[in-house]
C-alpha cells in the first residue's frame, strides 16, 4: 500500500523542516507532498531544498493563496494521478504529531474507508489551548454534528487519512469550502455515501511558530455551509428527495 501524506503550506519556514523530519524518521516508508500556495516566507523554496535530498518528498506550487480546501484537492488528485493507495491530511505547524500517524493508518488496515485523529473522544487531547479555543472547537463540532445528524465527535478535525476509493467515490468537484469547514464537508460526503468514518485518539498541539489562519471569515463561511448543508438533508428527508 502507497501512502502519500499531504502538508499544505503557507508561509510555515520555521514549523516546515520540523515536521517533515519528524514524519521522514518515523514513517520512511510514507510519501510526502507538499503543497505551497506561494508562500512569501519562502516556505516553498526551503521545501523544494528538502526534495533535492530526499525522493520521497516532493512539493506541488500552486500560484497563490487559494485557501486550505483548494490546496488539499489539488493534493489529492496529484496522490490519486500518482497512484497512491491512502491519502493523508496533515498540518504543517506540528499540531498534528506524525508520530501518531500510524494510528491512523491501522485503523484503514482494519477496514475503515476514513480515518479521523480525534482531539474529543476518549484518549484524545489538546495541549497549549487557551479557553476559548477550545469552546470554539467544541462548539463548531458539536453544531456540525447536530446540523447533519451524524456521530463524528471531532467533525472538524484536520488530521484524516483517505483510501484513495474513498476520495474518488465522494466526488471532490463539488465541495464547496475552501477554508476549515473543508474537514466537515468530506466527512460528510463520505458518510452520506455510506463508507465507515471511523475516528482514533490523537494529541493536538497547538503551534510553536507562526500564525494561526483562523479567522473571523473562515467561522463565518463554516456556521453557513454547514446550516445550508443541514436544513437541505432534513428538507429532502421530509420531502422524500433524494
Amino acid at each position: 500500500m502507497r501512502v502519500l501524506t499531504i502538508i499544505p503550506t503557507y508561509n510555515e519556514i520555521e514549523s516546515l523542516p520540523r515536521t517533515l523530519d519528524r514524519l521522514r524518521a518515523v514513517a520512511p516508508a510514507t510519501d510526502v507532498l507538499v503543497v505551497d500556495d506561494n508562500s512569501p516566507d519562502g516556505t516553498g523554496a526551503a521545501a523544494d531544498t528538502v526534495a533535492a535530498a530526499d525522493s520521497a518528498v516532493h512539493v506541488l506550487h500552486r500560484q497563490g493563496k487559494e485557501g486550505l480546501g483548494a490546496a488539499y484537492i489539488a493534493g489529492f488528485r496529484w496522490g490519486l494521478d500518482a497512484g497512491y493507495d491512502i491519502l493523508v491530511e496533515m498540518d504543517a505547524d506540528g499540531s498534528h504529531q506524525p508520530e501518531e500517524l500510524q494510528r491512523l493508518l491501522d485503523a484503514l488496515d482494519r477496514g475503515a474507508d476514513m480515518v479521523k485523529g480525534s482531539r474529543w473522544i476518549r484518549g484524545g487531547k489538546v495541549v497549549n489551548w487557551p479557553l476559548h479555543r477550545k469552546l470554539l472547537s467544541l462548539g463548531g463540532s458539536l453544531y456540525s454534528r447536530i446540523l447533519l445528524g451524524v456521530r463524528v465527535k471531532d467533525i472538524t478535525g484536520g488530521f484524516n487519512a483517505f483510501r484513495a476509493e474513498t476520495l474518488k467515490k465522494i466526488d471532490l468537484e463539488s465541495v464547496e469550502s475552501v477554508g476549515y469547514c473543508f474537514q466537515v464537508d468530506l466527512t460528510w460526503k463520505t458518510l452520506k455515501a455510506g463508507l465507515d468514518v471511523r475516528e482514533v485518539p490523537i494529541t493536538f498541539v497547538e503551534r510553536e511558530f507562526g500564525d494561526s489562519k483562523m479567522s473571523g471569515g473562515i467561522v463565518l463561511e463554516s456556521i453557513i455551509l454547514v446550516t445550508k448543508w443541514g436544513l437541505r438533508s432534513r428538507w429532502r428527508k421530509l420531502t422524500g428527495r433524494s
